[in-house]
């Protein structure tokens, strides 16, 4: 088997004998690398998130599932999606192995777990073919990713996919791969470095383009976070504020407060007679 590119040797040595600075300036330089990989796959990416998408629009789920690095930036995503969009958390999940709640236990060996994967889908998420998973694994072979798409792809389940080598066995088992091509890592095999930093950017990329396209941002502003902390609660204030001139902060704030929410509180407004309209957009 030859070696894959994520696993070939760092095009840096003796790297104990360097300075700080120097390992800073090369680190620096290897990341410098991922945006423009990303770039070479925008169309690959658009299939994806079109595909997602038009899941979430009939009614279906959208799973992440992957291990390691990858899994835990798919779960840190679906943490946070839903406070920052006000969506239902049913329809943005991830599967990681060994389980999201041991998240801080760093389960590492369930990577070869090849049955937990597509049996957690099954018995726990119910999945069927109105909904979406999508493989996350920077070698692109992993068994639990791996195993779980296969799975998926013989219960017509449609599969997206996420790794860093070229000619990926899981490519072969989805309908949407995309193989973002970082070359090796600064550290030899250490895929939590490049091919991770390329992953968080790509479920970034994901979860923000879907939620502006199901109304969840209106001009550049979120309009329907959820009402977590003081901070947000300002935010949204401000916008409203801003979005309805001749209202005060003071009472767009206990307006949100009590509606629980910006669009809430204007959708409340226009009921009461003191708005005319919705605004439209925010700049």
């Amino acid at each position: 088997m030859s070696l894959r590119l994520t696993e070939q040797p760092s095009l840096y040595d003796h790297l104990e004998k360097k300075s700080v600075a120097e390992l800073l300036r090369d680190i620096n330089n290897e990341d410098k690398k991922v945006p423009l990989a990303i770039e070479a796959v925008l169309p690959d990416i658009e299939k994806l998130v079109s595909a997602i998408e038009a899941t979430i629009r009939g009614g279906g789920r959208m799973f992440y599932l992957g291990c390691g690095t990858g899994g835990k930036l798919a779960v840190l995503d679906i943490l946070e999606v839903p406070n920052t969009y006000g969506v239902d958390p049913e329809i943005w999940q991830a599967v990681l192995a060994g389980g999201v709640e041991n998240l801080v236990l760093d389960l590492e060996e369930a990577e070869d777990d090849v049955e937990e994967g597509w049996r957690t889908l099954r018995d726990k998420h119910h999945i069927t073919p109105k909904d979406i998973v999508v493989g996350i694994s920077a070698s692109g072979c992993t068994p639990y990713v791996l195993a779980a798409m296969k799975a998926c792809k013989e219960n017509g389940i449609p599969c997206g996919s996420i790794c860093n080598n070229p000619g990926s066995p899981i490519s072969d088992y989805v309908d949407y791969p995309i193989e973002i091509i970082t070359g090796p890592e600064f550290i030899t095999g250490s895929t939590r470095m490049k091919s991770g930093t390329s992953q968080k950017l790509l479920c970034d990329m994901i979860s923000t383009t879907i939620m502006c396209r199901l109304g969840r941002v209106e001009g550049n502003r979120m309009v329907m976070a959820n009402l977590i902390n003081n901070k947000v609660v300002d935010r949204l204030t401000r916008t409203m504020v801003e979005r309805n001139p001749g209202l005060s902060y003071e009472f767009c704030e206990d307006i949100i407060k009590k509606t629980g929410g910006l669009k809430k509180a204007e959708q409340y407004l226009l009921e009461s007679g003191v708005i005319k309209e919705l605004p439209k957009e925010t700049n």
